[in-house]
């Protein structure tokens, strides 16, 4: 039976988007499959609800938005009956391929329709989806915030309409609640639901979330296109950022910077060029709030000698050029609401930090009678791997702090509390970058590779480790100003507790200072890489296919047993195939034979693993071919750990499969080391990094509760 929860409210703009993203993720991190559905829209072809929740919806589903909407508005006008038929059959068209849906109400934009609170309740009865009501912190004119008093009585005056129905309220969610009085408001709540009768109301959870400005701010793109503008000169990255507010420059210059503050915009007519260099000056120094923007209104065009001093400034601050007056140009920009659009990255952030810090997930989890899940889906792997970081969290170095990439993941693993983390750089220009990126790194400790105090116990430790290879003092201080030396020897001398580097340096930049300081684990004779290849249903292990180009049959052997160990770190059973050309006794040859002598020294060092080997691909994966091949295995046809004879094999076939089978790789996780350091791609995704960070930081937890 597929779990399903039905979002409403009683009014607009309560930011139910929001507090759906955050339910979606805490059920992608317990089902396996999640899917999305919108009963009612405006326009069939385009919702920005849907758009949002697709973001994070396993991709294995193919989900459609165009075949996760019911009807629109005016299909329910014309017929409410027939409408809502057909609202029943396209939802249960995507339940079918669904463990639990979530199913998003109406957005209160239809006037015409004073019913429409009703018609949801009618929808969520119908399709047997308990409803989540979401009532709104903020008065609807003029945004300021309700007591809780008023926001009771918003929900006595709503869920008797919600019963009516005959649907089942299962929880409620004030969102954008005043900060100060959070508490009193779902107390009040509460006793609302109480006093107008709920079935069970002491069991139906009331949460609060606070209002978060980020998530309600417009961006500089938004402010850009509500002024009809033109991006005069900044970098275009900075786009993205949030807009907290607005200062009109109708003053003096000193006047105007001191009203300057964080992540704000100014608006300057464009023939006050002394207060726009002014500005331009005050970003360049750090006792001045990080701007992000400036707005230059009015049709005057720059002199030349404004123009020329302007390019050579070369800021990356967004300067926005519009033609419109002052006053229309403050309106346009004060009454331009923020959405939480798909590629906010911020704004997700910040909107599932605050649903996991407010709302208790097992409990709703617990409410909704979630099946056990019967998969492990990509999405669901990765939220399990924040999950489990975060419960006993590590400190991370990350030595690439000049990487816009590292600063955005960095923000994201703070706000979601995955590690501490360590940013190695010069503290001005890192924290200056973050903030002009509008991310928040101000929980990170920045480091610089010249720290004097650090550098020389650094480099003392390097001479002792490398004292047999004649390095002296001198020559380890020159040594440790490398980020990746710098951030190796924390990690060994326990400042951090893992690396993650790599982003914008090689793999061999990355990981050689790891051979001289770490050093690989006692037993151990190679250091190798492994893949968690996440797959529609399942995570397999594939190793090595980033490190060692061809293995001994001995090499071989230590990174199968290594490749097991990393398996079980992850909850995966390690059954270990040793892949070949050849299964069995089928075949020989010098390479055969190297897989078959790595297969019997596995079962002499770890006696207690399932391994089979040499082994075929299909032989490992498919039952039917195994009951052919090689009857009475217990790997063959169930292997989740797959260990490739050379770097040629395995480098192609993790690839052919992530492209082909539309699987998550996430890796190279490096083993083999006696502390955690993981290399990344030169291209990696911001996400990349975060999952990279994540397992840096599980590895850690199981190094440390080894010892």
């Amino acid at each position: 039976m597929t779990a399903s929860i039905y979002f409403t409210s009683s009014e607009g703009f309560s930011g139910k988007a929001a507090v759906a993203l955050g339910v979606l993720e805490t059920l992608t991190q317990r089902v396996g499959r999640v899917g999305m559905f919108r009963p009612i829209v405006k326009d069939a072809a385009s919702d920005d609800i849907l758009d949002i929740l697709a973001a994070h919806v396993d991709p294995t589903l193919e989900l459609q938005p165009e075949e996760c909407v019911g009807v629109t508005y005016d299909e329910v006008h014309e017929d409410a009956s027939a409408a809502l038929a057909k609202i029943i059959a396209r939802y249960g068209a995507v339940a079918r391929r669904c463990d639990a849906m979530v199913i998003v109400g109406s957005d209160f934009t239809d006037v015409g329709n004073p019913a429409e609170l009703g018609f949801n309740a009618r929808v969520a009865a119908n399709l047997g989806a308990p409803v989540l009501l979401v009532l709104s912190g903020r008065n609807q004119t003029d945004l300021t915030a309700r007591t809780p008093e008023e926001i009771a009585q918003a929900a006595a005056i709503t869920i008797p309409e919600i019963e009516a129905e005959h649907a089942n309220l299962i929880a409620c969610v004030v969102n954008r609640a005043d900060p100060d009085t959070r508490e009193e408001i779902r107390a009040a709540v509460d006793a609302a639901l109480t006093e107008v009768g709920v079935p069970g109301a002491s069991k139906v959870p009331v949460w609060a979330l606070p209002e978060n400005p980020i998530l309600t701010a417009p961006t500089v793109a938004q402010l850009l296109s509500a002024v009809d503008g033109t991006l005069y000169s900044g970098d275009s990255a900075l786009l993205d950022r949030e807009v907290l507010g607005v200062t009109v420059a109708g003053m003096s210059m000193e006047h105007v910077l001191e009203r300057t503050f964080e992540s704000g915009v100014v608006v300057v007519a464009g023939d006050r060029t002394e207060t726009l260099l002014a500005l331009l000056l005050s970003q360049q120094a750090d006792t001045f709030p990080s701007l992000a923007a400036i707005v230059v209104n009015g049709p005057f065009a720059f002199s030349p000698v404004i123009t020329e001093l302007l390019a050579g400034v070369a800021a990356n601050l967004p300067i926005i050029r519009t033609e419109h007056g002052t006053f229309e140009t403050a309106q346009r920009i004060i009454n331009t609401r923020g959405a939480l659009g798909r590629t906010q990255r911020r704004k997700h952030t910040v909107a599932l930090a605050d649903f996991s810090t407010y709302v208790n997930a097992d409990e709703l989890v617990q409410l909704l009678e979630v099946p056990e899940p019967s998969v492990v889906t990509p999405l669901m792997f990765e939220y399990q791997l924040l999950d489990r970081a975060r419960r006993d969290r590590k400190r991370i170095v990350l030595p690439e702090g000049g990487d816009d990439r590292i600063l955005i993941a960095a923000s994201m693993l703070l706000a979601r509390e995955v590690a501490d983390l360590v940013i190695l750089g010069d503290e001005d220009a890192v924290r200056r970058r973050a903030a002009e990126l509008g991310v928040d790194i101000s929980d990170a400790q920045v480091l610089s590779t010249s720290d004097p105090e650090l550098l020389g116990r650094f480099a003392e430790e390097y001479a002792k480790l490398r004292a047999h290879k004649g390095v002296t003092v001198e020559q380890a201080l020159e040594k440790m100003q490398d980020v990746s030396y710098f951030g190796t020897m924390m990690v060994h001398l326990g400042l951090a507790d893992g690396m993650v580097s790599g982003a914008a340096h090689t793999t061999a930049h990355t990981i050689k200072p790891s051979f001289e300081i770490v050093k690989t684990k006692p037993g151990t004779s190679i250091v190798s890489s492994v893949f968690l290849m996440a797959l529609a249903d399942r995570v397999l292990v594939y190793g090595d296919c980033a490190v060692n180009p061809d293995p001994n049959s001995d090499q071989l052997a230590d990174i199968a047993i290594s490749s097991a160990e990393t398996a079980q770190q992850f909850h995966i059973d390690p059954r270990v195939a040793m892949l070949s050309y050849s299964t069995g006794d089928s075949g020989s040859g010098a390479d055969v034979d190297k897989v078959r002598a790595a297969t019997e020294l596995v079962r002499e060092r770890a006696p207690q693993l399932a391994v089979e080997g040499p082994l075929q691909y299909d032989a490992a994966t498919d039952a039917a071919v195994a009951a052919k091949k090689l009857p009475g295995s217990e790997v063959a046809g169930r292997a989740t750990v797959f260990i490739f004879p050379d770097l040629n094999t395995g480098n192609n076939t993790y690839k052919a499969v992530q492209r082909s089978a539309g699987a998550v790789a996430i890796g190279p996780v490096l083993q083999g080391l006696n502390k955690p350091i993981n290399d990344l791609s030169r291209g990696a995704l911001v996400s990349d990094i975060v999952n990279t960070v994540a397992i840096t930081a599980i590895q850690a937890q199981a190094e440390q509760a080894a010892r």
